[in-house]
Formats: structure tokens, C-alpha cells, sequence
């Protein structure tokens, strides 16, 4: 294709295609604005289907090229149109280098490219094998670098309704490319009816036996050292960046490691966090983005654009509650810290529990610390709702689930004056069980005067082996927060022993969890000692 060819008219677009030393053949679609090249580039790289373009959440290409810059979307390794076998994250950082040197081989190129996309998209933006052919600029939304702790797993506890989703989707495209047409329909019928979360795994080690996915669900996330974490080519760092993250995105604890190390290593990244989810963006970063690549990729901005360096803000933070933007440190915290104080009835009534501040002067009356007790009845687990967990990802309504007798609530006091509070929440309790396993997963959520029970954050840790018999001190890391709390509005600290099908149920008899509710599954009653338990505002990056 010739730098001159219009394509822009076309909105489907064009493809091109780049052979690989190996002979593999990877497939591109390619929009250019109108006139004569060479332009910059933007480049996604994902599995999803060229055509689609990570539309879900970006303006569609002919968009960005309506704006001066050549889009390339390409199909990775086995996926799409692409040839080879699809290999996940192991196989992008040597296909990724030598996509970038064609693309600044063609025509149409003026031999800058900026690199953006979400989720698997993002993350192949930062698997590179040359350090001399990297992006100008690059985007990276809702990613992160450990495949553990970023990808698959929270808090010792497997992300079980998201891997299965995610896993079944790779594998439903596999069986397309093979033409099995019964297996992509049983995988779609599973997913629809929700019976995938329980039949889910068995369909993966079916239909995609050594896909990532599997793998993610069958491993054992109390063994770091046998996960993958990915690292960059140093440069990289140094490259100009825009981080994008969501408050209710499970990946939101990669996004934030990628702006520590960038600044760390003397970069300048720029940070974005919005109250979204994975695939909810609220209308969007791309009049952002094109800012970003327009400083970047053509020269400075002219004076009467606001987007220059010195003007961009290089931290932005969305405030859950509100939802306006600031700027604001992920390595400070509000620092506000709070006891739990119950004297034994805050899983029957969710209005006796209490969230008091330390530092204040207790109320009169005011119960010594004491102890609650909870069951968990593995033929009702607790359900999870919302969070960045959920399918129905997000800040939700859960003052039903507060009703139930087996979550245990604190409440705060009502606000005199707006409160920001901002930082990680972080529990520390001690518990005990009566079985070798169980899960702590706590909700922070905002009560308003109306009535109403705002979940805006969530975090599991799960519990197994012998120890489980033990007061020991535990700790829960919920998802990071911004919140303005109106007079009037108070905080409730809610705990329950399951959040399922976020992650799955725990049996109780110290083996780790691959599912729902079982014949097999046990009564577990766990203790929690409220002497000394803590709830406390930690720095986002950079805490102990």
C-alpha cells in the first residue's frame, strides 16, 4: 500500500500483512486520513478481532485518523486472521518488536508510533524483546505486569467469575478458528445461561487445555515463584506514558505499580483513574489520548490548545462520589484509621456495630471491643456484588445484603462536613475458625441520610491449612478509594466469610477452591476479635 492510498473513506478499513521469520503471517487493518502521507502512527496489537478495535471502550479508528494519524490494528499470533498458535502473553514481546520495525518500514509512516489499548491490548504495549524498536508514546489502560497478582488473583484468592469468562471467550475463538462450531456453541450457551461457573473449568480443559486462562485458574496463588511476571525493556520507563485505570477495574493494582516504576526510574508519566470498570469508561479518554499523541507524536501543541506538558496535570484522580477530577499522590493517604467495636450483635443488626474513629472521644455507653461471630452456610454463600470483581462491575447498592446474618457491619459517624478520604483501605483483625479454611471479604460502602448503602469498594483474602485454627492477626486489602463524604453520610464497614461467584467458595477443609457450593463443602464459623482490629487509610503505591 502506497503512502499516497486514501483509506479513510473507507470506514471498514484496509489490511496488511507482516510475514514473521517463522513464516507466520500476522494480519493488520489499517485506516490513513485523507490526503498524502506519511503520518504517525497508532498502533494497538490484540485478540479480540482487528474489526472490533477495542471499540468497547475507544473511539473507532477512522476516528484518530479523521485526526492525522495512520491506525493499525493488528490480530496477534493465532488469533483472528493471524496465523500461528495463539500463545498469550509469552509470545508479544518478540512479535511485538518486529511489528513495530515493519510498521516504521511502511510508506505511511512518518517513523513515530504511539502505542495504545486496554487490558490484553495494554499489556502488549509493554512486552517488547528490541530495546531499539519501542513506541514513541505509549497508553497503557488497565494492565499491569504480574500475572498473579494483576491478571488472575487478589488476596490469595482466584478471581473466579472474571478468569472463567475471560477463559471460555479465548477459548470460544479457538474453536472458531478450528471450525468446531458445537464446542463454540455449548461455550456460548454456558455463558449465557451462567452455568459456566460451574461447568466452566471443565469446558477449558476440554476445549483449550493449555490456554493462559486455565492455567490462571489452576494455579496456586500462594506460590508466587511459580507465576509469570513480565518486565520491560528499561528504556521503556522513560518513554512518555499515559496510564489509564479504573476504581472499579480488578486491574487497578497493575496500573498503579506501572506509574510507581515509571516515576521511579525518572519518567514522567502521565495518570488517569476514573470511577470505571473494565468495559464502563463513562464517555471515554479519547479526546485525552489524542492530546496525549498530539503532543508527543506531532510536535508541540500550539498555544491555544491546553495540552502541553507544562499545562497537562500529570495526576488526575475521579472521586467515586461526585465524580470530579483532582489532582492527587497515590503515595499519601488521607491517614484516617478507625477501631471496630461491637458488643457481639453486628451480624444480626447492621445498625450496632460501630466504625470509630481513633482519636475521638468515645460516646458514653460505648461497648468494649468484643466479639462477632459469623457462619458460613456453604448452601447460601454470601453473594459478591459489584466491585472490580463482579460481572456487574461497579459501585452498587448492597443494603440487602447487609440484612443477612452472616456479614457483620460497623458503621461510622455521620459526617459535620464534606470528608475526602483517599488511599487504600486496609483491615487488620484477628480471626479464628473452627475449619482449616475460610475467606474474609470486606465492602466499604457510603450510608446516606435517604437510606441507601453505597458499595464503593471491595477485598478478599482467603485463609487455609492448620493456622486457620489459630488467633491470628489478619489482613485485607480492599480497592483503593476516592470519596467525598457529605454531611450527613457515614461509612460502613461490612464483613462477610464468601463473595461468590467472584471467587470461589471455600470448602472448609484446607484444599483450595476450584468452584461453587459442594456435597463436600462445610459449616465454617469464624471468630473475630475486635480487640486491636483496625480499618486504616494506606498510601495507593509505596505502603509496607
Amino acid at each position: 500500500m502506497s503512502a499516497g492510498v486514501n483509506t479513510a473513506a473507507h470506514p471498514g478499513g484496509h489490511d496488511a500483512w507482516l510475514e514473521l521469520p517463522d513464516g507466520v503471517r500476522l494480519v493488520s487493518r489499517l485506516w490513513t486520513p485523507a490526503g498524502e502521507g506519511p503520518w504517525p502512527v497508532l498502533l494497538m496489537r490484540q485478540p479480540y478481532g482487528r474489526a472490533i478495535a477495542s471499540t468497547v471502550t475507544y473511539a473507532h479508528p477512522h476516528w484518530y485518523a479523521s485526526h492525522g494519524y495512520a491506525v493499525v490494528v493488528q490480530d496477534v499470533r493465532g488469533r483472528g486472521d493471524s496465523g500461528g498458535e495463539f500463545g498469550g502473553f509469552a509470545q508479544e514481546a518478540e512479535d511485538g518488536s518486529r511489528t513495530l520495525a515493519w510498521v516504521r518500514q511502511q510508506p505511511w509512516c512518518n517513523g513515530r508510533i504511539g502505542s495504545y489499548g486496554f487490558s490484553y491490548q495494554g499489556l502488549t504495549q509493554l512486552l517488547l524483546a528490541d530495546p531499539d524498536q519501542l513506541p514513541d508514546a505509549l497508553a497503557p489502560a488497565l494492565c499491569g505486569l504480574d500475572e498473579r497478582r494483576h491478571w488472575a488473583c487478589s488476596g490469595g484468592a482466584t478471581w473466579w467469575a472474571l478468569g472463567l469468562a475471560w477463559g471460555l471467550q479465548l477459548a470460544a475463538q479457538g474453536c472458531r478458528r478450528r471450525g468446531d462450531e458445537g464446542a463454540w456453541r455449548a461455550i456460548r450457551s454456558s455463558l449465557s445461561s451462567g452455568a459456566f461457573l460451574e461447568e466452566g473449568l471443565e469446558l477449558l480443559r476440554r476445549h483449550d487445555p493449555t490456554g493462559m486462562g486455565l492455567g490462571w485458574l489452576e494455579g496456586d496463588p500462594s506460590r508466587p515463584e511459580a507465576w509469570v511476571r513480565h518486565e520491560p525493556p528499561e528504556e521503556l520507563w522513560h518513554r512518555p506514558m499515559l496510564l489509564i485505570g479504573g476504581w472499579h477495574d480488578p486491574h487497578l493494582a497493575g496500573v498503579l505499580e506501572l506509574w510507581e516504576r515509571a516515576t521511579a526510574a525518572g519518567g514522567s508519566p502521565l495518570l488517569r483513574i476514573g470511577a470505571w470498570s473494565h468495559l464502563q469508561w463513562q464517555g471515554g479518554i479519547d479526546a485525552l489520548q489524542l492530546d496525549f499523541f498530539d503532543q508527543h507524536l506531532k510536535g508541540p501543541a500550539p498555544p491555544a490548545q491546553p495540552s502541553s506538558a507544562g499545562s497537562t496535570p500529570s495526576i488526575q484522580l475521579q472521586a467515586i462520589t461526585g465524580g470530579h477530577w483532582q489532582s492527587c499522590n497515590p503515595r499519601q493517604s488521607s491517614g484516617q484509621r478507625w477501631r471496630l467495636v461491637s458488643a457481639g450483635l453486628a451480624a444480626v443488626d447492621s445498625q450496632e456495630g460501630q466504625l470509630l474513629e481513633l482519636g475521638s472521644t468515645p460516646e458514653l455507653g460505648t461497648p468494649a471491643p468484643g466479639t462477632v461471630l459469623l457462619v458460613h452456610d456453604p448452601w447460601r454463600p454470601l453473594p459478591g456484588r459489584g466491585g472490580p470483581l463482579g460481572l456487574d462491575a461497579g459501585a452498587v447498592e448492597r443494603g440487602d445484603l447487609d440484612q443477612r446474618g452472616d456479614v457483620a457491619c460497623f458503621n461510622g459517624s455521620a459526617a459535620s462536613a464534606p470528608l475526602e478520604l483517599h488511599g487504600q483501605p486496609q483491615l487488620e483483625i484477628t480471626a479464628v475458625a473452627d475449619q482449616p479454611g475460610f475467606d474474609l471479604c470486606a465492602a466499604l460502602s457510603v450510608l446516606r441520610p435517604d437510606g441507601s448503602v453505597l458499595q464503593v469498594s471491595t477485598g478478599v483474602a482467603r485463609f487455609l491449612g492448620e493456622s486457620c485454627h489459630e488467633p491470628r492477626r489478619r489482613g485485607v486489602a480492599l480497592q483503593p478509594v476516592l470519596l467525598h463524604l457529605q454531611p450527613g453520610e457515614r461509612l460502613r464497614l461490612s464483613l462477610g466469610l464468601a463473595a461468590w461467584p467472584q471467587i470461589a467458595v471455600n470448602p472448609g477443609d484446607g484444599s483450595r477452591p476450584l468452584g461453587g457450593s459442594g456435597p463436600q463443602h462445610r459449616t465454617i464459623t469464624v471468630a473475630l476479635e475486635l480487640a486491636g482490629a483496625e480499618l486504616s487509610m494506606q498510601p495507593m503505591v509505596g505502603a509496607n
